[in-house]
């Protein structure tokens, strides 16, 4: 029996290693984008131009792995919220979005991965 208990709290620790944490997923997206300083914040925390807050220090971490994985660690909350942002971005934010794009996909090897699924959530990305 305890071994049982051992091997199921084993196979619990990995499933959640393969998920991003959900720490943070409280946040306010919406409330962000609607404010000039709180998105400028987290804006120059991407970019290292400015200091991060916890939760802007965890999306910078797993920003290139969510990239290279088509957020396959992400929950649905998780992947809601980046479609929401990079949409709103590429319409209202076209210069910072076109910076982050600059930093994180340099080579346009992700907009082009992702080029037919954003066509599906209804992004323009060019």
């Amino acid at each position: 029996m305890k071994l049982y208990i051992i091997v199921a709290l084993a196979l619990v620790g990995v499933v959640a290693a393969q998920q991003y944490t959900s720490k943070y997923d409280g946040v306010d997206v919406d409330e962000i984008l609607k404010s000039d300083r709180l998105f400028n914040n987290y804006y120059k925390c991407l970019l290292d131009e400015g200091r991060c807050t916890p939760d802007g220090n965890e999306l910078k971490k797993i920003l290139p792995d969510a990239l290279k994985t088509d957020c396959a660690k992400c929950s649905e909350k998780q992947r809601a919220g980046a479609i929401r942002v990079i949409d709103y971005m590429i319409l209202n934010r076209r210069a910072q979005w076109d910076a982050l794009q600059k930093k994180y996909d340099p080579e346009n090897k992700y907009i082009e991965k992702y080029r037919d699924q954003a066509k599906k959530e209804g992004i323009k990305l060019e």
